[in-house]
Parts: C-alpha cells; sequence; structure tokens
C-alpha cells in the first residue's frame, strides 16, 4: 500500500516538472478574450519569483476586493491577474482601474500557478505586488518588463 502512494505520487511530481515546459503552451489555449497584455513565457516566471519573494515579506494584495480596495486607496505596485479566469465580469473593471491610476499590470495564464506562487493552496485571480527593499532589485526588473509591455487598444 506505502508503495502504490508513493509512485503515485512521483508520478504526480514528474508530470509537474516535466509539464511546465509545454504547458505555457497548452495554458494560452484557455485563455480569456481581454487577456492583454500577456506575459511571455520568461517575464512569467520573473513575476512568479517577485510574487514568491513578495509573499514571504507579506507584500502582496491577493483576489479582487481587496485588490480593488487598495488601489481606490492609492497604493502603488504592479497588478498581476490570471488570463483563465471565468467569469471576465468578476475581474474586468481592474485593467481600467490600473490605466485610470498609472499602475502597470499583467495577464499570466493560470490562477492555479498565480496563487500557488503566493503561497496558496487557492488559485488567485488578482494579485498586487508592492515595493519592498528586501527584494528591491527583483521587483524593479518585473517593473520593467510589465511596463514595456504594449497596452491593448
Amino acid at each position: 500500500m506505502t508503495k502504490a502512494k508513493k509512485e503515485k505520487t512521483t508520478g504526480e511530481e514528474e508530470e509537474e516538472t516535466t509539464g511546465t515546459e509545454r504547458s505555457y503552451q497548452q495554458l494560452i489555449t484557455n485563455l480569456n478574450p481581454i487577456a492583454q497584455p500577456l506575459a511571455s513565457r520568461k517575464v512569467t516566471k520573473k513575476v512568479y519569483k517577485c510574487i514568491k519573494k513578495a509573499s514571504k515579506l507579506k507584500q502582496i494584495r491577493r483576489g479582487v476586493k481587496e485588490v480593488q480596495k487598495f488601489i481606490n486607496k492609492g497604493e502603488k505596485g504592479i497588478v498581476v491577474l490570471a488570463g483563465d479566469t471565468l467569469p471576465i465580469d468578476v475581474y474586468c473593471h481592474i485593467p481600467v482601474m490600473c490605466e485610470e491610476r498609472n499602475l502597470p499590470y499583467t495577464y499570466i495564464p493560470s490562477k492555479v500557478d498565480l496563487g500557488t506562487s503566493a503561497g496558496s493552496k487557492r488559485p488567485t485571480c488578482v494579485i498586487m505586488i508592492k515595493p519592498h527593499e528586501e527584494y528591491q532589485e527583483a521587483y524593479n526588473e518585473c517593473l520593467e518588463e510589465v511596463a514595456s509591455l504594449p497596452l491593448p487598444v
């Protein structure tokens, strides 16, 4: 019985490690029509690393309600949205709010990966990364990459 469990867990780990390389292409097929600007694979990895560093220091805002509240209060940061969230109506107003306040934002392919990078078992559709001295270099790199993405027309 123990061997069967070990085999199952190692099989799942193998799927996760080998699936990450080609899963980006698979995840792109599940995107919403409003998921623009979409981060490339390279930018997505940088954003995930920045989110992991920020979550260790409790410098992230998770969820539509919390992110919306702090955008309205004038808090600065990078807004990361999941491109596979349905229905779109849940968070379609967030990019408009970001554009009005000149906040950089980007879409990434998966809400499951976004939640995992934030240290949560639950999928998350919106995260705001706040700046902090501990990971300032990674934050500035992500900010530069996200700001250079073309905005939708």
